[in-house]
């Protein structure tokens, strides 16, 4: 292909190496000449989708965008039963309420993701289409699904699956007859879309593989009808470190609420030169030639951080908006310097997040404040005697602003009236509030 000119979706998959595989060769024609119908699926196991899931919803986009009807299916109905896939001990069962507000939740998410949902007056190709398998799974009678689906499986077969082996080889953990039945209830899922919606591709993770198989065989034997699957990686960092963990383990979510825009911001701008490129082409919507720019000034000149900050910027703003990747980026521009007063009071307690925080009564404050006991509640030091020696040496700030004992910190240093911005050394914060 030849430099500028634009891919095909199957060329584009493959170069970004989103194909893992396909359950026949025909499915990269079907991607490329017909408009298709194809569903991916969520369980509501939390009331937000991590990074972890915002690989396939970019791959939604990117099929939305081919002119492909997407269906988004949030499972309000399997989210009982519990995928296996990926786990090697039984999810916690979660209660229907807990699962119709998780629901409600990731149906929200994945319309901002992605464009408009469909109404009477778009649906068609290019169209996004929201589902909840609890709409036609709780439904069902139990022997008429034994009878009617179940006699289509084979026991022999299914503890085959990577998912169930894993399982039944783990000398503790085994699995319940709950989980078992899980992949039943994905292939109906694909059967079900396959009679209502006229759903021919079904999309996931690798570890979906023999679930997505599992819906294949049961339309062909049903209806005698051609479906396809197409699977694409797991990430995984080539840097060695766990995707989607921050630095201190936690889960970086989708939501704004869990994880702020800023932290989700700097997750990407932190990531290893060695992971930037591979994320480029996962999760963003930059062309080939753009990314290919990147990877070479991530060559050339690993210390201006071009890639990383080219996927936080455009990541933030797919997920949480332009406004707020504007004020990730004002927020990162003024951590160490004295701007950082002029945050807003929300945007100074994002980035401060994960600084350690202390509260002084307004009358103790009031009545002198003295910053190297300061510095030792905070954990900035060991003891007011290394305070007091940073102290001397020039290396205490309040507010980013190089103090030394004789520097005054009263009421007038405070930021929005209750804050104090406490840093030891080049890098660690403190906040302080005074109440």
């Amino acid at each position: 292909m030849l430099r500028g000119m634009r891919p095909s979706l199957w060329e584009d998959l493959n170069w970004r190496g989103l194909v893992h595989q396909t359950t026949s060769p025909d499915v990269a024609e079907k991607l490329d000449t017909d408009f298709l119908t194809v569903y991916i699926g969520f369980d509501p196991t939390a009331d937000s989708l991590h990074i972890g899931s915002l690989l396939q919803l970019a791959t939604m986009r990117r099929l939305q965008r081919a002119g492909h009807r997407v269906l988004g299916l949030v499972g309000g109905g399997t989210g009982l039963v519990g995928d296996p896939s990926g786990r090697d001990t039984e999810r916690v069962l979660l209660d229907d309420g807990t699962l119709e507000q998780n629901s409600a939740a990731i149906r929200a998410q994945i319309e901002r993701f992605l464009d408009a949902p469909a109404t009477s007056t778009n649906i068609g190709t290019g169209s996004l289409t929201l589902v909840d398998n609890a709409h036609w799974l709780r439904e069902l009678r139990v022997t008429d699904f034994l009878r009617d689906i179940g006699k289509h499986f084979s026991v022999n077969e299914m503890i085959r699956k990577e998912s169930v082996r894993v399982r039944l080889e783990g000398r503790d953990q085994g699995i319940s007859y709950t989980e078992f039945s899980y992949m039943l209830l994905q292939a109906y899922d694909y059967l079900h879309l396959f009679d209502t919606e006229g759903c021919t591709l079904q999309v996931g993770g690798s570890d979906q593989w023999g679930n997505i198989i599992e819906g294949v065989d049961l339309i062909r034997r049903l209806r005698g009808g051609v479906a396809y699957g197409l699977t694409s990686p797991l990430v995984t960092s080539p840097s060695g470190a766990k995707f989607g963990k921050s630095a201190a383990g936690e889960q970086i979510w989708l939501d704004a609420q869990r994880t702020s825009p800023y932290a989700f911001f700097q997750y990407w701008r932190n990531v290893d030169d060695r992971d930037a490129g591979l994320f480029l082409r996962l999760f963003t919507f930059f062309s080939h030639d753009e990314i290919e720019e990147l990877d070479q000034a991530t060559a050339q000149h690993p210390e201006r951080r071009d890639a990383q900050q080219a996927l936080a910027e455009h990541l933030t703003t797919l997920v949480h908006g332009s406004d707020a990747t504007a004020g990730a980026i004002r927020a990162a521009e003024v951590l160490f310097t004295e701007d950082i007063a002029s945050l807003d009071e929300h945007l100074l307690l994002e980035v401060l997040a994960d600084a350690p925080s202390i509260t002084q009564p307004r009358a103790e404050f009031d009545a002198g404040f003295e910053v190297v006991a300061a510095l030792a509640d905070a954990g900035l030091v060991k003891s007011k005697s290394e305070g007091r020696r940073a102290l001397e040496q020039g290396g205490v700030y309040v507010n980013n602003r190089k103090i030394t004992a004789d520097t005054a910190v009263g009421a007038e240093s405070l930021i929005h009236g209750r804050f104090l911005v406490l840093r030891k050394g080049k890098r660690d914060h403190a906040l302080l509030r005074v109440e």
